[in-house]
């Protein structure tokens, strides 16, 4: 492979043109970030989404490493003076880089193995004459004895013979093409099998993996979800994880491979061969084999935490409430405090609601007073310790006193702890303490989850499977990548995002981002994008990426309360002048409302013509136009609320629950059904037709109608199904 065969490389594997991946890789070069490229560059990618974009990035690093590693071992082979032109051949059509270093595995340096000793004492012609297995005549001893030497520790014909089958086990074990067989075979035919640890099998920690005792199951079949388990109980010292195998169809294949003629060596082959398989090419491969299963699933677990954190990041804001948050709590008592609209802190306290019956009345004066004072209409409470006791408190106050405007929601509160303690959470909230900013943070993830998740490290959110066990690097990249992504598709309003979620946006650091906040601070709001240009450390480059994804309420210009670029502005009025509209009329509603109305009869393709401008531009303009400072999010459900508990006790099987997806894993589907345990939807309850993941089926955040299907108060376990819910029950 060249270099300059990659963009059709990749062009063939995403199923796009050729210069759509070199414009796309001419935009990488050029610093321009992922989500710039794909909002404001369409003209030159061919209107590439991120996803993409991402993946013609991730391609071209690894071609362009993979391309490099070739010229390495090519030079390095041709070092040594063994680079035939077969050998060339094979190494510059070679595709992976497995089979790469299989090409190489011969004549990479090694330590002294018993083949390079036995080529010191100088058996390697003995070795060749077993493998070419000319010699028909006498025996293999007497045409090794011509090797004896006991100066070079060879004493007898048989010592001759068992350092000449070392070099041919080696030999046989190194050859590119049967690896690369015997890879495919044992992929295909062998099986993961573990046990519980004798030593540890009775201590209790060991019982979270009793369902892997005497367990075996096909390697091409291994879930990633069990791949990973596994991994976990052997690396925790509670499983023996081996690779079964049938070991002698293995060798006779192998041996059939080399094997040409009866000769005086064919016993010694078969020797060697065996020696060569069960020393050598087996463990080496039931190595690679357990590596390849285990990144598999890594890289699988990774891209559900990704599409989950997505998700929820989206997740529709419960905006123009002032709520009251609650941090439940047993001995401490639940922390308290109210958000207004804008998620400033009214107040705070701690109400005692799991303690005596005096302490639980005076929490309900509390809360029924700070209701009255600050018009709170929603109660965001944590789902950690005494969530429940703290549930059946709220919804025994709403039916007891009436609050028809007052309903609750159960917050998932993960990373609640993580944000409270942390340096951003002190900067933020200074006057209060940990267990008080707990609370806030509770409170405010209704109001606009974005806004607050973006706080806390996304590994804390706990939306994944298995994250403590995939690769940490590689996970933190990818969950980087969609808190990026999830944040430019949104937007964020200039005069009010935090310095935490600013640093998200397109084209701006961490540093920039404080800087933006600092200025804001001292100059008051910004009243135009190109304000952002007096920002320290803010140049025209950083601009350029990140204007666009910047709004601005009530500016200097209503464009900049839109997705319109700024280098777009005066092709956007020359649209508006072409329909008869000015930039005031985008903040008139009902001028705005018609054409809204319009929007969708508008000829793009004879604007494009007309103004000599990109089809995709045009396109995305009118409809930022037709609704400006439009959130994205505002199209989803809103989150599911209550105002009556459900016990674990009233539930019937049979019956049907609304609930809120909390969770996706490889199995399955977490469901809130308004529990402190979430119900399981299993992968084979979520459609009647084949579901290849449930990621196919919801998404994190989805509100759905599911059937009870079993309860096991003891196992604290509810199983739920969505294909049994009938399709009128479903609308």
């Amino acid at each position: 492979m060249k270099i300059q065969d990659i963009p059709n490389i990749i062009a063939r594997e995403l199923n796009i043109r050729p210069n759509q991946v070199t414009a796309t890789e001419k935009l990488l070069s050029e610093q321009n970030t992922v989500p710039f490229i794909a909002r404001y560059r369409k003209e030159a990618t061919g209107s590439l989404d991120e996803e993409a974009i991402r993946t013609i990035e991730e391609r071209l690093a690894y071609l362009k490493n993979f391309a490099a590693r070739q010229e390495e071992i090519l030079t390095k082979i041709d070092e040594l003076g063994k680079l035939t032109p077969d050998l060339r051949a094979a190494i510059e059509s070679a595709e992976k880089l497995q089979e790469l270093e299989d090409l190489y595995l011969p004549y990479r340096p090694k330590k002294r193995t018993r083949a390079i000793i036995a080529r010191e004492k100088g058996l390697q012609p003995l070795a060749d004459a077993i493998l070419a297995q000319e010699e028909t005549a006498g025996t293999a001893q007497n045409f090794a004895a011509a090797f004896i030497d006991p100066e070079k520790g060879v004493e007898t014909a048989d010592d001759a013979l068992a350092g000449a089958a070392d070099i041919v086990a080696e030999t046989i074990s190194e050859d590119a093409a049967l690896r690369g067989k015997m890879r495919e075979r044992l992929f295909n035919t062998s099986k993961i099998a573990a046990e519980l640890d004798e030593e540890t099998k009775d201590t209790a920690d060991a019982q979270v993996f009793l369902m892997y005792d005497a367990y075996e199951e096909p390697v091409r079949t291994l879930p990633g979800h069990r791949i990973l388990a596994i991994n976990r109980g052997e690396k925790k010292g509670f499983l023996k994880v081996k690779l079964n195998a049938d070991h002698d169809v293995a060798i006779e294949a192998i041996f059939k491979n080399f094997y040409k003629k009866p000769s005086i060596f064919t016993d010694t082959l078969l020797a060697a061969v065996t020696d060569g398989y069960k020393r050598l090419l087996f463990p080496a491969l039931e190595r690679e084999i357990r590596a390849a299963l285990t990144e598999t699933a890594e890289s699988a677990a990774i891209k559900i935490f990704g599409a989950n954190l997505k998700q929820l990041l989206l997740a529709a804001p419960l905006a123009g409430h002032t709520v009251l948050g609650l941090d439940p709590g047993y001995r401490t008592g639940c922390k308290s405090a109210v958000v207004d609209k804008t998620g400033r802190v009214l107040d705070h306290g701690v109400l005692y609601v799991t303690h005596s019956d005096a302490q639980k009345d005076a929490a309900a004066a509390k809360v029924r007073e700070l209701i009255k004072k600050y018009g709170i209409t929603l109660i965001s409470i944590g789902n950690g310790t005494a969530s429940l006791e703290t549930e059946e408190f709220v919804a025994d106050l709403i039916k007891n006193e009436n609050l028809t405007n007052v309903h609750y929601i159960i917050t998932n509160e993960a990373g609640a702890s993580v944000y409270s303690a942390s340096k951003l959470a002190k900067e933020e909230l200074p006057e209060y303490d940990v267990t008080i900013r707990g609370a806030v943070s509770i409170a405010r993830r209704v109001q606009d989850p974005l806004a607050e998740l973006v706080k806390i490290d996304p590994k804390a959110i706990g939306v994944g499977q298995y994250q403590h066990d995939v690769n940490q690097k590689e996970l933190a990249a990818t969950l980087e990548q969609v808190v990026e992504s999830a944040v430019n598709h949104v937007g964020v309003d200039l005069n009010t995002a935090s310095a935490a979620l600013l640093k998200h946006v397109a084209g701006i650091s961490s540093a920039v981002a404080q800087n933006i906040v600092t200025y804001r601070g001292e100059h008051g709001e910004f009243t135009s994008r190109k304000e952002l240009l007096k920002v320290p450390r803010l140049g025209p480059a950083a601009f350029t990426q990140c204007a666009g994804f910047l709004r601005i309420r009530n500016g200097k210009t209503p464009l900049d309360n839109t997705a319109v670029h700024p280098e777009s502005y005066g092709l956007a009025e020359k649209i508006l002048g072409g329909l008869s509209m000015t930039l005031d009329d985008l903040t008139d509603k009902e001028k705005l409302s018609d054409f809204a109305k319009k929007r969708n009869k508008i000829d793009e393709a004879k604007l494009s013509t007309e103004l000599e401008a990109g089809l995709p531009t045009i396109h995305d303009i009118l409809d930022a136009l037709a609704k400006p400072g439009r959130d994205p999010r505002e199209d989803l459900p809103a989150p599911l609320t209550r105002q009556a508990i459900v016990k674990l006790s009233d539930l019937q099987v049979g019956s049907l629950m609304r609930g809120t997806v909390r969770n996706i894993t490889d199995f399955g589907v977490f469901v809130d059904i308004g529990l402190k345990t979430a119900g399981l939807i299993h992968i084979s309850e979520l459609s009647r037709r084949r579901v290849k993941h449930p990621l196919d089926v919801v998404a994190v955040g989805d509100i759905l109608t599911v059937m009870i299907i079993s309860v096991d108060e003891k196992r604290n376990r509810i199983g739920l199904s969505l294909k049994q819910v009938p399709k009128e029950a479903k609308q």
